[in-house]
């Protein structure tokens, strides 16, 4: 068993592991198809043995070679450490700055077996989001991040890492880029081939970047979203009764079944995966599982009649579950559904990120790699399919809108009816709405976003201090006066910061999030900056967001789908937002290719900070600010005493141009 030091004395060559098999007791990903030619099986064998001494090469020339032919990937398995991978108290590495130690407790939480989706070839979410792209690069960053000082900084390649270079200690200590592809050869095809030669990696947002925090990262988005469509739409804010319908339990889709408690909905979430629905039941994420559509009929009947809060995880594709749906409104007049959307990793939807209704889960996972051609078709035919069963329930009242995942962007690509009638733009125009459209692009014009951060100390105790704070903070705000337009959102996010604890959303690092606008943001960074320096909190504070911020992510098809002057598609704000992080007071910075609606499809940028009693927090100013000059641009006007601008229709997104 491998210890904090031993994992951070480099790469083990002497001697090198024994070679041990696959560990089939775990999830693993879907075995990869990159349609290598000879010639670039042997460079991809290349480039993972430059990792090794020359004299090592013959003994695992072969193993990495067969890892290319049955995963289609070389993914190292003999190098994965024999250590309980999980966030470890931050005084526990073996460092020499604390930034470096911060990096590696959250390096380790996005590979630990209760976060990740699947640990073993180091996906953290969505499918394909790595956090590198072999064994070997682990350890060499955790050795260099050991050995680092404050006046260097370590660079990222697509998870390789270049090597320490000197800096200063109010540079970043890590520089990140994943997926930094020539635009012209930045398609899926591309990716699969570049990726198995080991030369680029797609870190989803938060996977690459060492940010994600387990599924409550997107709890509290998801909850928000949810509750402001019941609100818009449904025209309630109370939800008991209320059935929505969705699909997906791994990863970040996981989040759901919380979120509709939360709200005091009835939440139902297809899931095809046995192992990803049994995982978010055993840890209390999900509340019920129905082993049939018969079953689940029954139990939302019961749910609606009783109006109480409940998460129904039915075991099945979510195809089956819509077409029943229709069927049952046709034959009883029973709308069972309020509000519908979709979280398949439908970005990935030809390995693993969409199931097609006419395959079982295991015969799913075996076509997709021997007969790519015949799976793709299938896909197609199960995306209208699922189109045709919601369009019958949407006609009848039921509120259906994209959640971010390319669901609409693909059911066009295979054909089905999601396009708005007329003529199209640039841009598709869909027939529902994309939830940035519709529901959240008005929290988000606001400056509010998914703020985050992560107690180092792994103490319980300091993440139940530091919800206090954060409450405290933002009733303070309410009190010294906040613009009614506003309000709305102090309140939402105190309610939820104080029942946070009692939902038990914690998995993997002692996290929490919390959407805030830039005054809540850097109000909450110097209180919790405050507590350590009065040694109230046992560690460093790590803060954070997710890249699907308010100017972190450039995505015509979710973060800037309702900008309609044409620069939806362009993704300086994306770089711009990352390069301002980096001389801000960053600890570090990642810039990626890709993200929840696919490769190709998005640019989006994060950073992390670590406070620890001297902290520099112009990046909390410096995010919100690039808006007010983007937008004011667009001709908004700016609300009196915020500095954010308000559209003029909503067909304008102010949001866009600012960063968080």
């Amino acid at each position: 068993m491998s210890s904090l030091k031993g994992i951070c004395d480099g790469l083990p060559v002497d001697p090198v592991p024994e070679a041990r098999p696959r560990e089939e007791s775990v999830p693993h990903a879907p075995i990869r198809t990159p349609n290598l030619t000879p010639e670039e099986e042997r460079l991809a064998l290349e480039n993972a043995l430059r990792y090794f001494p020359p004299e090592l090469h013959a003994e695992l020339a072969p193993e990495f070679a067969q890892e290319l032919h049955d995963y289609g990937h070389i993914y190292m398995y003999r190098f994965r450490p024999q250590i309980e991978m999980r966030a470890y108290p931050i005084h526990e590495y073996p460092c020499q700055t604390r930034h470096a130690a911060a990096i590696m407790h959250m390096i380790m939480n996005n590979l630990d077996p209760r976060v990740a989706q699947f640990p073993h070839e180091l996906v953290t979410y969505g499918g394909n989001g790595q956090v590198f792209a072999n064994w070997a690069q682990f350890w060499l960053v955790m050795h260099y991040l050991s050995t680092m000082t404050e006046e260097q900084t370590l660079v990222m390649y697509s998870g390789h890492p270049m090597g320490l270079f000197p800096s200063s200690c109010t540079a970043p200590r890590l520089v990140i880029t994943n997926g930094m592809v020539i635009p012209n050869y930045s398609s899926r095809e591309m990716y699969e081939k570049m990726f198995a030669l080991g030369v680029t990696m797609y870190g989803q947002m938060t996977a690459g970047s060492y940010c994600y925090i387990g599924p409550q990262g997107i709890v509290h988005g998801t909850t928000l979203t949810v509750l402001n469509a019941s609100r818009r739409h449904l025209g309630t804010s109370n939800m008991a009764g209320k059935v929505f319908v969705t699909s997906g339990l791994g990863g970040m889709s996981g989040a759901q079944a919380k979120s509709a408690v939360i709200c005091g909905c009835i939440g139902v979430i297809a899931e095809v995966s046995r192992d990803a629905l049994d995982k978010r039941h055993t840890q209390g994420w999900l509340m019920e599982v129905a082993e049939n559509l018969n079953d689940c009929i029954l139990k939302i009947r019961h749910a609606r009649r009783q109006k109480i809060a409940l998460s129904i995880g039915y075991h099945g594709n979510v195809v089956d579950l819509w077409e029943r749906l229709a069927s049952e409104f046709d034959s009883t007049g029973d709308l069972l559904v309020d509000l519908g959307s979709d979280q398949t990793s439908c970005h990935n939807p030809f390995l693993g990120g969409y199931y097609p209704v006419q395959l079982s889960y295991e015969e799913a996972r075996v076509v997709m790699h021997q007969n790519p051609v015949r799976f793709k078709n299938l896909v197609h035919e199960s995306l209208r399919r699922q189109v045709s069963a919601i369009g019958r329930l949407a006609e009848r009242g039921m509120y259906f809108f994209d959640y971010g995942n390319a669901f609409l962007l693909e059911a066009s690509r295979a054909g089905a009816d999601v396009l708005k009638d007329g003529p199209q733009s640039l841009t598709p125009r869909f027939r529902y709405p994309s939830y940035v459209q519709d529901i959240m692009g008005d929290i988000f014009s606001l400056g509010f976003g998914p703020f985050r951060w992560v107690c180092t100390s792994g103490d319980p105790g300091d993440l139940d201090l530091t919800d206090n704070i954060a409450a405290s903070v933002l009733e303070e705000s309410i009190q010294e006066g906040v613009p009614d337009s506003i309000k709305q959102q102090y309140d939402d996010n105190i309610r939820w910061i104080k029942e946070a604890g009692r939902h038990q959303l914690v998995v993997g690092s002692q996290a929490r999030i919390l959407y805030s606008d830039q005054k809540g943001r850097i109000a909450i960074a110097l209180a919790f900056n405050q507590a350590i320096a009065d040694e109230k909190l046992k560690g460093p504070v790590v803060l954070s967001r997710d890249h699907h911020d308010v100017s972190g992510t450039d995505s015509p098809f979710r973060e800037t789908s309702n900008i309609y002057d044409g620069s939806s598609y362009c993704a300086d704000m994306a770089v711009q937002n990352v390069i301002g992080d980096s001389f801000r007071g960053a600890t570090w910075v990642a810039l990626h290719n890709g993200g929840g609606v696919g490769w190709g499809e998005v640019t989006n940028g994060g950073f992390g900070l670590l406070a620890w009693c001297l902290m520099e927090h112009r990046i909390l100013q410096n995010e919100p600010s690039e808006c007010l000059l983007g937008t004011s641009q667009m001709g908004l006007p700016v609300v009196a005493g915020l500095g954010i601008p308000t559209p003029k229709k909503r067909s304008v997104a102010p949001w866009n141009r600012t960063a968080t």
